[in-house]
């Protein structure tokens, strides 16, 4: 009797010791948690990759539709509350002594349980995530064309489609790169380049000199209009502030231990990283709303015609800057899949199912983007349905759950005032993004 109790016991131990090991060897190879020697300069660079998108150079367009005060206002209080969130963030990655949350919807269930938690951040979480990506795919295509109009003026035309795909070519290749840190040379170069192209907006904008017969008025000649693009341009700022979905994915490539927890490299690097975003937004929205008003484009770049080989440059950089966004926001998408396909369908974790799944996701996107290639107003349609949620608010919610700060302290008047506006935000702004696409809708032909 005795014999078989102790068989049993060995029996166990042994299927938890397998089964740890197999947990083990299937974490090593999945994308987030498979290498985490990463320095504190990484979260630099990845974060500024991730939040610096192209959406800045839509920037001095919304500041167009929301006019000098409400402009600047929402500017500031958008970089000092995705700030704050984005603390709250690093500080839960470790909350639990010895447990890492390194993917955001593990932090989800943690706060609101199992089933909840996945429930609430995985449809959002992918929404951001292949949402910029799309995006990403249709900005990369569109800033080569403008690249190739520029350079060579005289040449035949070029349809846009071509373009997304010959920008898609790029990430067949370089979404094979394995994880997080595999991507860091990228990812610098991305960042290097967002520094450049928003220099270039701005300052080729101040050489320019204010426009003649310049207005800073609101463009819309009808009230609802102009409500209307209000909505939409609150949209564009919150796309603009949208790291948050994989900030908790970069902070799980920093190794940590109790005496030296991965959140002081992380938070120092995020401090580094929201210094290059004011650099960079602050004065490409201020700058090219002040010398073109209310005529600037949807993207900056477009209204500066002049110098040729400088803008040619810029738009070189953004392309380059692009490649590198994709990767940092389909990174945890990969995981993701990868995770459901190894773990629950009990595929074999290999290089055949990692080709396969990846091929397939940046075929996807890039199908997508070359269908419906209208780029602001799917901006401020994303960007208030699934952005201001998990940059503004959810944060804060989940930080609520797990901490329960005392009703009516600093901590607890902090996180409902940014929940209020972010909720006013999630509401408010795909109003003015939805009726953006159905106006560009109607005069779309699939395509062209």
């Amino acid at each position: 009797m005795e014999t078989q109790a102790l068989n049993n016991n060995n029996y166990h131990k042994n299927a938890t010791e397998e089964e740890l090991q197999k947990e083990k060897a299937i974490n090593d190879w999945l994308p987030i948690t498979s290498s985490r020697n990463a320095k504190w300069w990484y979260s630099a660079f990845h974060n500024v990759t991730a939040m610096v998108g192209a959406g800045v150079l839509s920037l001095p367009y919304a500041m167009s539709e929301l006019g000098w005060g409400p402009g600047v206002t929402v500017l500031v209080l958008s970089w000092i509350i995705t700030l704050y969130t984005l603390w709250q963030m690093v500080e839960m990655h470790e909350m639990v002594p010895g447990k890492r949350f390194d993917r955001y919807h593990e932090l989800g269930q943690y706060a609101f349980g199992e089933k909840l938690g996945l429930y609430i951040v995985v449809p959002q979480q992918l929404v951001v995530e292949v949402g910029v990506n799309i995006v990403y795919m249709v900005t990369g295509g569109k800033s080569l064309k403008k690249f190739h109009d520029t350079v060579c003026s005289d040449c035949k035309n070029i349809k846009l489609t071509y373009f997304i795909m010959i920008f898609a070519s790029v990430h067949f290749v370089l979404s094979h790169l394995p994880n997080f840190n595999a991507i860091s040379g990228v990812s610098l170069a991305a960042a290097v380049m967002s520094l450049s192209y928003s220099t270039i907006a701005w300052a080729a904008s101040a050489h320019k000199g204010v426009q003649e017969n310049v207005e800073y008025g609101y463009k819309a000649k009808s009230t609802a209009g102009t409500v209307f693009n209000f909505f939409s341009a609150l949209g564009d700022v919150a796309f603009a502030y949208a790291g948050h979905n994989v900030v908790l994915e970069i902070q799980a490539t920093i190794p940590s231990t109790p005496e030296k927890p991965s959140k002081g490299p992380m938070w120092r690097g995020v401090i580094v990283a929201y210094i290059v975003v004011a650099l960079c937004y602050f004065p490409v929205a201020l700058v090219g709303y002040w010398m073109f008003g209310n005529a600037v484009k949807d993207n900056i770049l477009i209204s500066l015609e002049k110098p040729k080989w400088l803008i040619a440059m810029a738009n070189m950089f953004v392309v380059i800057h692009v490649i590198g966004s994709y990767q940092i926001y389909a990174m945890p998408v990969f995981d993701m899949i990868e995770t459901v396909l190894v773990k629950k369908l009990n595929f074999k974790p290999s290089s055949i199912l990692r080709f396969i799944v990846r091929n397939v996701y940046v075929a996807f996107t890039m199908f997508v983007a070359i269908t419906f290639p209208f780029f602001g107003g799917l901006l401020g349609f994303f960007g208030g349905f699934a952005f201001a949620p998990t940059t503004y608010f959810l944060p804060c919610v989940m930080w609520l759950a797990i901490y329960k700060p005392r009703r009516f302290s600093l901590s607890w008047w902090c996180n409902w005032v940014c929940i209020v506006l972010g909720l006013m935000l999630m509401i408010l702004s795909p109003i003015g993004g939805l009726r953006t696409i159905i106006i560009e809708a109607k005069t779309y032909k699939f395509y062209s």
